[in-house]
């Protein structure tokens, strides 16, 4: 009798310590690439400065993204790999990638520098870094939910899913640590380089870590079998079966997944820091509390995701994300910054041009001159202060605010004399702290990270069970990392453009709310459950 149960002991031990080797050398690839946006307004001013503000920050954002559009890319390279050659070594190759371009970002001269170089290599580097996360989340996803025992891959999958909140976490630890040993002047002027430095001590022990581990077993039985894969990317994308999941598990999972968390973690960070004016090392500290609180949340919803299935909850999650967005954002305005959210409804501006007279707050070369129309001067002056306002299509350029007028009568003094203006109205220039509710923006922001977990904590088991396992890491990697990558990635640069453009500070949470939308059509008519199928190599 005590064989069995020793044995039995040690199967469990086993599944533990691929748990917590794949989650703390995930940690380590999350922590990577989100320290850069963290310090995107940091950066911004480092890499972009040769543009005007608010172009360099959306610019700041775009390189951020651009990390997240070759994702797919990395996916397919690395997936294929993973396929044929085995779980265990693929995600070795990209977690050295990732340390390597992280620690070179430290070593980046700026645009002060060097010019144009700066931001071409730092966009080199975030290349890099996509196309090593786009090989590494289905490896490690896979090779959780292979380990895991009929009726609890939900439960052990999510602790892969709590990496990306717990790197952002240490992030964000390792930021304000930084920040308050330094002080803001330094950390800004050369403080930030340092997170980055402490990547190459975490890339060595993670690979330390990661070395330890087997392959898979089911890996090892279809290699013994000799049934992998030939061909994973034609066996997974060229066969319309399989191509018809793939595309359901982007449109039906993945993108309402992924703007869901996106929204809840990084634009509402940006958020705090660029719209409502809370100063950077305090945005970092209330969306670290509210990560703390969240975050066991992915383990939660993962086991519920074995009792109740997956797809229910991930449907939830998208539609509450949907009808709760934007009275959730509204809240966070009165409770961080309640004199901005009160002189918007006291004294609302109003830019009175026609708008063709009127050039869209963002130039990506840093040629176009703001200065030329009195809407330009108007909008660029608004803009760069993050002050909401609207455009009526009559009058001559003049701007309103409340019951004060401010004529376009002089050109040269215009936007300084609106600068006044809208001090005067009770428009602040910072959020005062004194004033900041924080119980109820960590409370607001918790509810953000809430809806996160429902949409991420089972979607990985979702995945891995979709496929077969021959073409397993190739196929559930593409729509990952579309959705993620594409439909993600891309949300802070899409959305505060959209602020730019409109001058209304809630017009960005048009998008995710529309991809949430889109994925609970789509999941509800076609998306399959899979809670209950085993993943064997027939799959």
């Amino acid at each position: 009798m005590g064989e069995p149960a020793t044995a039995e002991g040690q199967v469990h031990k086993t599944e533990w310590k691929v748990i917590a080797a794949s989650s703390l050398g995930t940690v380590f690839e999350w922590y990577d690439f989100y320290l850069y946006g963290l310090l995107a307004t940091i950066i911004s001013a480092q890499f972009f400065s040769g543009v005007n503000e608010t172009t360099a920050f959306i610019l700041a954002l775009a390189a951020f993204a651009a990390g997240f559009a070759v994702r797919p890319f990395g996916a397919l390279v690395f997936g294929r790999v993973g396929d044929l050659v085995g779980r265990k070594n693929t995600f070795l190759v990209t977690m050295g990638i990732m340390g390597a371009s992280t620690f070179a970002v430290g070593l980046l001269p700026s645009y002060a520098s060097v010019g144009v170089a700066a931001p071409l290599m730092l966009v080199g580097l975030r290349l890099l870094q996509g196309l090593a996360l786009g090989g590494q989340y289905g490896g490690a996803a896979t090779y959780v939910a292979e380990h895991a025992p009929e009726g609890k891959r939900g439960f052990y999958t999510s602790f892969i899913q709590t990496t990306a909140t717990l790197g952002l976490f240490a992030s964000l630890l390792v930021v304000i640590g930084t920040r308050e040993t330094l002080g803001e002047e330094a950390f800004a002027q050369w403080g930030w380089r340092l997170p980055f430095y402490a990547s190459a001590l975490l890339l060595v022990v993670s690979l330390w870590i990661r070395l330890q581990l087997n392959e898979s077993p089911v890996y090892q039985k279809m290699k013994a079998e000799g049934t992998t894969s030939k061909a994973p990317l034609t066996e997974a994308f060229g066969n319309w079966k399989n191509l018809r999941i793939v595309l359901i598990a982007l449109l039906g999972a993945v993108a309402g997944q992924a703007v869901v968390w996106y929204t809840g973690q990084f634009y509402a960070l940006f958020y705090l820091e660029k719209i409502l004016k809370v100063d950077g090392a305090t945005a970092n500290v209330l969306i670290a509390a509210a990560l703390a609180i969240g975050t066991p949340f992915f383990v939660f919803f993962g086991w519920l995701s074995d009792r109740i299935g997956r797809k229910p909850i991930i449907m939830a999650g998208c539609a509450l994300a949907a009808l709760t967005y934007f009275p959730l954002f509204s809240a966070l305005t009165a409770a961080a910054n309640p004199a901005l959210a009160e002189a918007q409804v006291k004294a609302p501006v109003v830019v009175h041009a026609d708008p063709a007279s009127c050039s869209v707050q963002f130039d990506p070369i840093g040629k176009t001159n703001f200065n030329t129309t009195a809407c330009d001067i108007a909008k660029s002056t608004l803009a760069k202060a993050g002050i909401p306002y609207e455009n009526a299509a009559t009058g001559n350029g003049e701007t309103t605010i409340g019951a004060i007028t401010v004529p376009a009568d002089d050109m040269e003094s215009y936007g300084e004399r609106l600068t006044i203006a809208v001090a005067q109205a009770g428009y602040p220039a910072q959020a005062d702290p004194a004033r900041t509710n924080t119980p109820l923006v960590i409370a607001i922001l918790t509810a953000l990270v809430l809806l996160v977990t429902m949409v991420y904590g089972p979607i990985a088991a979702l995945l891995v069970e979709l496929f077969p396992s021959r073409i397993r890491y190739t196929a559930m990697s593409l729509p990952y990392h579309i959705g993620n990558g594409w439909f993600g990635g891309f949300l802070p640069t899409i959305a505060f453009a959209c602020v730019a453009a409109t001058g209304n500070i809630y017009a960005g949470l048009w998008y995710p709310v529309g991809v949430a939308v889109l994925t609970l059509l789509v999941g509800l008519l076609w998306l399959p459950e899979t809670f209950r199928r085993k993943i064997d190599h027939e799959g």
